[in-house]
């Protein structure tokens, strides 16, 4: 019975440990100019494929009624609140990486291939958009 528990213990704790290495769950995005929270993302997982889309506009300035006006796709003048921003990044063989999907940046309406490595024990994460040699990292910051 004891050994039963102890292996239960061990098995949530690595649960909970293999989670946090994980891009799935809410993340605070920062100004890079500033250093002040811009937005709060929220990534889920449907059929192995991550999307991620915004939850919360946390600017002080920030309009909550605003439109995605430089978007040229589908989520063209759709509100930002929703806005799906990042979609089909899928786990790399073997590794806590997510790639081969797109990120938007809804302030430029540009679409860029998309890395995501959870870093720091899961409690930030590295987003890297890139268009061919040319690529901006981000570090999102877990919502606790």
């Amino acid at each position: 019975m004891k050994n039963t528990f102890t292996a239960f213990l061990l098995s949530a704790s690595l649960g909970s440990a293999f989670a946090q290495m994980s891009p799935l769950g809410d993340w605070h995005t920062t100004d890079e100019k500033t250093g002040e929270i811009k937005s709060q993302i929220h990534i889920a997982e449907s059929g192995g494929v991550l999307n991620g889309r915004i939850d919360k506009l946390l600017r002080k300035e920030a309009r909550q009624d605003a439109v995605c006006v430089e978007c040229s796709d589908d989520r063209k003048d759709k509100p930002m609140l929703g806005l799906e921003i990042i979609r089909g990044a899928k786990k790399a063989d073997g590794k806590d990486v997510w790639e081969d999907g797109k990120i938007l940046d809804p302030e430029n309406g540009k679409n860029y291939t998309l890395r995501l490595t959870p870093i720091d024990g899961g409690k930030k994460m590295e987003v890297r958009g890139y268009i061919g040699p040319f690529f901006r990292n981000q570090t999102w910051t877990r919502v606790p």
